[in-house]
């Protein structure tokens, strides 16, 4: 037991200074004023520097799981060689500081995809380090095959609501095995109803598995990034953290880990990494006793012997046949109803028609009202948005999915949509998180993105001799609505006439590839400021005065004129130089 204290005295000095550090260094920019939370949620004042009460546990990548407390230690992550080897000491710090290799390649590998995919994000690696090593001991000290799954399952205890989140099932038990509450689950402890929409795959085997050290971190890394956070601001790096376990012990425990790897750190070997050894919920049921890690701990009231229910780090264990161990059937009888609970049906609450060009925001939002079945709005109740069908239209910061908590009037408001370039239609499915309840689907349409206006930029006549090539290229600019229109598809075709749009047999003409003669070109496309440069054009041997005829989707148009002539020739001097004639013949002057 005085061991025990001891150890416990020395964490909390390491508490005091590590923490306090690293919050130190953020603290500079932390100036109050309004904030937006993971789910569009608007907030005045310093909304970053503590929890967000109203945020519950499904909202959180985690689902506010119970974590390691476990700090880093105040000594150099990379001692001298002359370091001493009591605890504290460079010894430790080294011990500390290493990553099973497996676990720090996926975190390295995490960074760079999203360094390319959300390059105002500046993920660092060493933040899904640190969460990586709170969350699960970085994979239980690596404990991870070669292509990075957990040797066995990391589940958190059931999320039941006794001294923990409530949330009941929301994958049938895919993920947790347990068909009655969600466990947070894999390295990264993710919530199955927060995998289904930001999982990833890591790895490129084609699967999307939260056991899975690649793929946990780089959906670790697109969670912490997503409403365009940049994590190199204090405050955002503080709101990502924030929105993935929504404690202000949990972020001050992670930002330790933070500026203690960004001092150093090295690879070690798979499965030598050390383990933690306290967690956030040593305590919480009475009569319960924390588990050690890498031991089953002992069975709560309501559960089954053997379910690894109270300890991260201890595997499930298989059911006969190979399969995940039943979850309990019964919750607890004095569980009271939840909001989501109540709700009897989802219903639009006034959305309008969404319609939007590609590459821009649609104006309309979707609204969905939840209700009991005798029509009273629900509050608190989690809507969960998912845009479905064959389309790269996104929610604001580039998801597919997003989360929002129904207002008093019982309405969830999804973040704007943004439209991709892939045209056509598709559809967004409003559900209630943690029920089965029929759903609203919403249909919207992405048009073809278009100009109102095409000019050419250009006064200088184009002109070219018969059999010649045009000096002076044709540039073009397309607007909508007075703006720049990018992107936008254009056609150009040498007409007959004005009044004969036919493409001309004779006169100006493009070159194709293999550099033959063509009259239209289709696929050309302004650049982001609405200019368009055309290919050269020549000239066959025809003279005389031609159309160029550009027409862009949403109907504008613009006609140039090309002129073939022969070049001029010099006309004959009507009046000669009288100086360039030879000398007069001299007049002979009369004797006097």
């Amino acid at each position: 037991m005085a061991a025990q204290f001891g150890r416990r005295l020395r964490k909390g000095a390491a508490t005091t200074a590590v923490a306090a550090a690293a919050v130190a260094a953020l603290s500079a920019s932390q100036a109050p004023g309004v904030t937006v939370d993971d789910q569009g949620r608007q907030n005045t004042g310093d909304a970053t520097s503590a929890p967000d009460a109203t945020v519950d546990g499904d909202d959180s990548a985690t689902g506010n799981s119970p974590y390691y407390t476990d700090l880093p230690p105040l000594s150099s992550p990379n001692p001298s060689p002359s370091a001493g080897s009591e605890a504290g000491t460079g010894a430790h710090g080294a011990t500390e500081a290493g990553i099973p290799a497996t676990v720090l390649d996926a975190y390295k590998k995490a960074e760079a995809t999203l360094r390319e995919k959300k390059p105002g994000c500046n993920l660092p690696w060493q933040l899904l380090a640190a969460i990586g090593k709170v969350e699960s001991g970085q994979a239980r000290g690596g404990r991870v095959t070669a292509d990075g799954t957990t040797i066995s399952p990391i589940l958190g205890p059931q999320l039941d609501g006794n001294g923990f989140a409530l949330i009941r099932d929301t994958d049938n038990g895919a993920y947790d095995g347990n068909a009655t509450y969600d466990q947070a689950v894999g390295p990264m402890q993710f919530i199955p109803s927060t995998w289904d929409w930001a999982g990833r795959d890591g790895n490129g085997d084609g699967r999307k598995d939260p056991n899975n050290i690649y793929d946990a971190a780089l959906a670790a890394g697109h969670y912490l990034c997503r409403f365009d956070w940049d994590l190199s601001e204090p405050k955002d790096l503080r709101k990502a953290i924030l929105s993935y376990n929504n404690s202000t012990d949990y972020l001050n425990t992670v930002l330790s880990w933070l500026e203690f790897y960004r001092k150093g750190t090295h690879e070690i070997p798979d499965g030598s990494g050390s383990l933690p050894a306290d967690r956030s919920d040593d305590g919480v049921r009475p009569g319960v006793t924390p588990s050690a890690p890498g031991t089953t701990p002992p069975a709560r009231p309501g559960t089954r012997p053997g379910k690894p229910t109270g300890s991260r780090p201890t595997p499930t264990s298989p059911a006969p046949g190979g399969g995940p161990s039943a979850p309990p059937t019964t919750p607890p009888a004095t569980t009271p109803p939840t909001p989501t609970d109540t709700v009897g049906r989802l219903e639009d609450a006034g959305t309008a028609s969404l319609t939007a060009m590609a590459g821009h925001t649609f104006a309309e939002r979707i609204s969905t009202r939840a209700e009991t079945d005798a029509g009273k709005a629900v509050a608190k109740v989690r809507i969960r948005f998912t845009i479905v069908g064959d389309t790269d239209t996104t929610f604001a910061g580039g998801e597919s999915v997003a989360t929002v908590v129904t207002d008093a009037s019982g309405v969830a408001v999804a973040p704007a949509l943004l439209a991709g370039e892939r045209t056509g239609a598709f559809a967004v499915q409003a559900a209630v998180v943690g029920r089965s309840l029929k759903g609203v689907a919403y249909k919207a349409t992405v048009t073809e993105r278009a100009a109102d206006t095409l000019v050419r930029t250009g006064e200088k006549a184009l002109t070219c001799v018969p059999g010649g090539e045009f000096a002076e290229p044709v540039e073009v600019r397309a607007t909508y609505r007075g703006e720049a229109a990018g992107k936008v598809a254009v056609a150009a075709t040498l007409v007959t006439s004005a009044e004969d749009l036919t493409e001309n047999d004779k006169g100006p003409f493009f070159k194709d590839a293999d550099g033959k003669a063509v009259r239209t070109l289709t696929g050309l496309r302004t650049d982001a400021d609405g200019r368009l440069t055309l290919p050269k054009l020549y000239a066959d041997d025809t003279a005389g005065t031609f159309l160029l005829r550009l027409t862009t989707a949403g109907g504008a148009t613009l006609t140039v004129e090309l002129t073939v002539a022969p070049a001029e020739t010099p006309s004959p001097d009507p009046d000669p130089d009288p100086s360039s004639d030879p000398d007069p013949t001299p007049t002979e002057t009369p004797a006097t």
